[in-house]
């Protein structure tokens, strides 16, 4: 297993990631963050507490949503599904998703479809850990991204939190 990103190099990155939204979006009142369960809200819980921290008066929505019944493969796979949490209406709002890793667009193009349950936003942007640049079959970009990195299909990449592992960091395995 290949180390691609330490703690360190993670905290960094959120950082600048959270500096960019708020460069992007001066006025937040019209803006709520989304983080994609379950593995894309340890990112999100991060960015969204960076960015309260910078912007002390930061009007910034933020929920989690779940899009296990929203995805292309859910017939072949048995899927727990996780908490979605929005409190609000994302109608004409600029709604920026998080997730850790843009690989295939399939999961993104899943929150699409989830996202219009909570009504129409006005745009969406995506901000992603790690960008798998060369293997969409979708196209998605993401807006923010911590990392673009060139790996092989038969590779994986692993995202550890400290939250839900023993060791922090982003690796690549295969």
């Amino acid at each position: 297993m290949k180390s691609i990103l330490n703690k360190e190099h993670i905290a960094i990155t959120i950082k600048r990631l959270a500096q960019q939204i708020i460069e992007n979006h001066a006025d937040a009142s019209n803006v709520v963050i989304i983080g994609l369960q379950p593995r894309g809200i340890y990112l999100s819980d991060r960015i969204y507490k960076e960015i309260l921290q910078s912007e002390k008066d930061a009007k910034l929505q933020y929920g989690k949503l779940d899009i296990t019944f929203y995805r292309d493969d859910v017939r072949n796979a048995l899927h727990k599904a996780n908490t979605t949490d929005i409190p609000f209406s994302i109608q004409d709002k600029t709604v920026i998703l998080i997730d850790d890793v843009l690989y295939t667009g399939r999961t993104i193009r899943a929150a699409l479809d989830a996202l219009l349950d909570f009504g129409r936003p006005a745009k969406v942007e995506l901000c992603v850990l790690i960008d798998r640049r060369f293997s969409r079959e979708f196209p998605i970009q993401a807006d923010y991204v911590g990392k673009s990195i060139d790996s092989f299909e038969n590779q994986k990449v692993l995202v550890r939190w400290v939250e839900n592992s023993d060791k922090e960091g982003v690796f690549i395995q295969g």
